[in-house]
């Protein structure tokens, strides 16, 4: 099936795209020329070349500096770290997820572990971040942090210089190379061979073993920069046909789990033990924790079809959904979801752990639960009798929603069923929208339907509605809703029929799991908690539908903030007057706001992220929330390589604030596999991140899921008030953000254009860049 965007032929995007870019450069010509975009070559050999240059010699973003906290040194025991009041764990991350897990027991990441560890003795969690293992190991043996916590092989060398925990789990090193790479089945195969690692790290350990083992197979070591990003290193073994790496198995089973170009070959020396790290002579808190793991560590389960007996006796409970917008997703470095927030609450009620089993999104909920693939099974889905017929007993209804039209704001309204007469209905394959849009036909209403092929997901329909390639579709309302609140040219139409009942599925013979989740479920929905959540997935963002005007008025404050946001701003050299365009986007300068997902105060953090910028919780004071804000703003834009032009980088920052910066680097990824510039948000990478909203590329991408509206829109209010605030003359002017058109009217508009003349196309731009309000960059004051 064609991407969304096929109906146009790919020389007339590419024109539309670089018009796009044509037209924005003029406009920020005051901040500083942008760097021409590279031109592409046509021959894959040359873009190979391209590639890992690019890998090479561009700084890698998780170089960036450590958070700022305020750190101390302590050298004690357990008694000691007790008397601060925290503990202080160190991995190479920080608090927030490295990839999207997809079959993983999400209760036991090294996160949820530390921080059940901190809350039984009574200690708040500090989490800090090293660069490499060896940074890591000297921040715990010096004192400025207390445990390693994440995957740290146990060696004789680094038991000279740190203790370790019981084993975590058994680690096996293999042969890794790319989809064109050579024989790995087995070390003796390899000949004329690149083996790439990380200096400093076990594999290059390893890699010097097998030169040496081996003096005739020609085999060299080719060093990459410390803790390079996954999919770069992964990137690079693609570059070249002889590269191999040597990783561990389950670092290679991550990375397989969504990337197709990875081959997984023999072992390399005997199965390691990954464990916990700290200091030596600490013998009471490695106690602790060893007692802790000890009761806490349980093993992943194989296939099972069991009843509550058997769940409670392994500790696992097992949920299969799949990776979207309401049941299972990555936000921020949080794991998310309606489905998974419910299942979760539901094992820590039974003190199990919780296992989420991503199911590929073109295969069958159903199928994978009568194979014992997972315990219990949902991702919002509908309760019907034609799945029942399938083998499964459904739970009590855990939501109910009514089904709603939804097209484009350009057609003629669907303000009733009558409405849909000579209309033509695009429906999501095996849905229960079918059925409904074959009762209106059957009505005697003369309405089209066409059922989308398997591997389109609703929100690809929605794009696709808003694009204007389709006319219009059913979905639960409130998909339709948010979509609608999210994308300018999509509107809700009428509502077709009483909600219908979603819950989750089980296998008949499991009655007394299916008793335990009624129970649950029907308790639950009475809670303030369960109304919370709901709120969050299934009710718009009023940051996106706000209809308040922020007014400017010269000679007067912009916000109640101004003197705070001029103090932080400069100290991390930002101009003042976006950090207020963005506080008015997060809160409309309410230093009360506190989202459905738990973000306070007037710049919406997070509590882990505050925790992390040396802001423990709650920041709801102005001056503390703002100060916290602009830190963490900071450290975002310093992750990007600093080559990036400056106005890129600052768009890059704000998506990756709003979204978070993996679903930017699952973006950029993508924009370049689009033949579009990775380096470039408006038209490029903002097109790449609404489609990371799509199945067929959010399945491929590290961090997953995104609704990739919301962070092209972000970007969008914010730039367009602040052109606004940096534009400020005589006369009050009253705003309503967005000022800019959005992204898909910015590209059909770019598309017309493309056909004309180029004299034509040169004026149109001369005339917008009169019409348009120059970005003020304060490196340039």
């Amino acid at each position: 099936m064609p991407s969304r965007c096929s109906a146009l032929s790919s020389s007339s995007l590419v024109a539309a795209l670089v018009v796009i870019s044509a037209v924005f450069l003029l406009l920020v010509t005051s901040c500083g020329k942008e760097e021409g975009r590279a031109e592409k070559t046509e021959r894959a050999a040359e873009q190979t070349v391209e590639t890992e240059d690019r890998l090479e010699k561009v700084p890698l973003p998780e170089k960036a500096e450590q958070p700022p906290i305020d750190n101390y040194i302590e050298t004690g025991d357990l008694k000691a770290i007790k008397k601060r009041g925290t503990i202080r764990f160190v991995n190479l991350t920080g608090a927030s997820e490295d990839m999207l897990p997809r079959a993983h027991i999400v209760t036991l990441r090294h996160f949820d572990l530390a921080n059940k560890l901190a809350e039984k003795l009574k200690l708040e969690p500090v989490w800090l971040r090293a660069r490499t293992p060896p940074e890591a190991i000297e921040m715990v043996r010096t004192g400025r942090a207390d445990i390693v916590a994440y995957d740290l092989t146990d060696t004789e060398a680094r038991r000279e210089l740190i203790d370790f925990t019981i084993p975590i789990m058994d680690a096996q090193q293999i042969l890794v190379t790319g989809r064109s790479g050579p024989d790995i089945s087995s070390v003796q195969k390899l000949r004329d061979v690149e083996l790439v690692v990380q200096p400093g790290s076990i594999f290059e350990d390893t890699a010097k073993r097998l030169i040496a083992e081996n003096p005739d197979a020609n085999l060299t070591i080719r060093e990459v920069s410390d803790y390079i990003d996954k999919d770069k290193f992964l990137d690079l073994l693609n570059a070249r046909k002889n590269r191999v790496a040597i990783l561990y198995n389950y670092i290679a089973e991550d990375m397989r789990s969504y990337r197709d170009d990875i081959r997984m070959g023999g072992d390399v020396g005997e199965k390691e033990i990954v464990a916990w790290g700290m200091r030596k002579g600490s013998r009471n808190l490695l106690v602790r924790v060893d007692n802790f793991l000890t009761r806490n560590l349980v093993s992943e389960q194989e296939a099972r079809t069991g009843d509550w007996k058997q769940i409670k006796k392994s500790g696992l409970i097992r949920l299969l959904t799949y990776n979207g917008p309401t049941s299972y997703f990555l936000w921020k470095g949080v794991l998310m979801g309606f489905d998974y927030d419910l299942a979760k609450a539901f094992a820590d009620k039974h003190k199990l752990q919780l296992q989420v089993v991503v199911v590929p999104y073109n295969e069958n909920l159903v199928d994978w639960l009568k194979a014992g693939r997972g315990d219990f099974a949902g991702a919002s889905t509908t309760i019907t009798e034609a799945r029942e017929k399938e083998g499964v007993k459904f739970t009590v209804s855990y939501m109910e929603t009514p089904e709603q039209v939804v097209s484009n704001k350009d057609k003629p309204p669907i303000a009733k069923v009558q409405d849909l007469a000579g209309r033509t209905l695009t429906l999501r394959a095996f849905s229960p929208f079918i059925d409904t849009a074959r009762t209106i036909r059957d009505s005697g209403i003369d309405v089209d339907i066409q059922v989308a092929p398997p591997g389109i997901s609703q929100s690809e329909i929605f794009n696709m509605i808003s694009d204007g390639l389709l006319d219009a579709s059913v979905a639960d309302s409130d998909a339709v809703k948010i979509e609608a609140s999210l994308q300018p040219n999509l509107i809700t139409g009428t509502l077709l029929g009483d909600p219908k009942p979603q819950g989750w599925m089980v296998l008949p013979e499991n009655r007394e799991l299916l008793k335990r989740l009624n129970n649950f479920l029907k308790k639950y929905r009475k809670t303030k908690q369960y109304e919370k959540q709901f709120a969050a997935y299934f009710e718009p963002n009023r940051r996106f539908t706000q209809r308040v005007k922020a007014r400017i008025i010269p000679g007067q404050d912009l916000s109640p903030f101004d003197s705070l946001v001029k103090n932080f701003s400069i100290d991390y050299d930002f101009d003042w007057r976006l950090v207020v365009a963005q506080m008015w986007q997060e809160s409309n300068f309410n230093p009360n706001a506190v989202s459905p997902v738990g973000a306070q105060g007037l710049m919406q953090l997070m509590p882990a992220t505050a925790e992390e910028m040396g802001f423990p919780p709650p920041v709801f004071e102005p001056d503390r929330n703002i100060n916290a804000g602009v830190k963490y703003l900071d450290w975002v834009r310093s992750r990007f390589s600093p080559k990036l032009s400056a106005v890129n980088r600052l768009w890059f920052t704000l998506a990756s604030y709003n979204a978070g910066y993996g679903h930017l680097l699952d973006a950029q990824r993508l924009a370049e596999e689009l033949g579009l510039d990775p380096n470039v948000w408006f038209g490029n990478v903002e097109v790449a991140m609404l489609k990371l909203s799509e199945p067929q590329y959010f399945s491929k991408a590290r961090y997953g899921y995104v609704r990739g509206a919301e962070p092209v829109q972000y970007v969008r209010n914010i730039s367009n008030l602040y052109r606004a605030y940096a534009a400020v003359a005589s006369g009050e002017i009253s705003v309503r953000p967005p000022l800019r058109k959005n992204a898909r009217e910015d590209i059909a508009e770019s598309r017309g254009r493309s056909g004309g003349s180029a004299a034509k196309e040169k004026k149109n731009q001369i005339k917008e860049k009169k019409n348009q309000i120059p970005l003020i960059d304060s490196r340039k004051r």
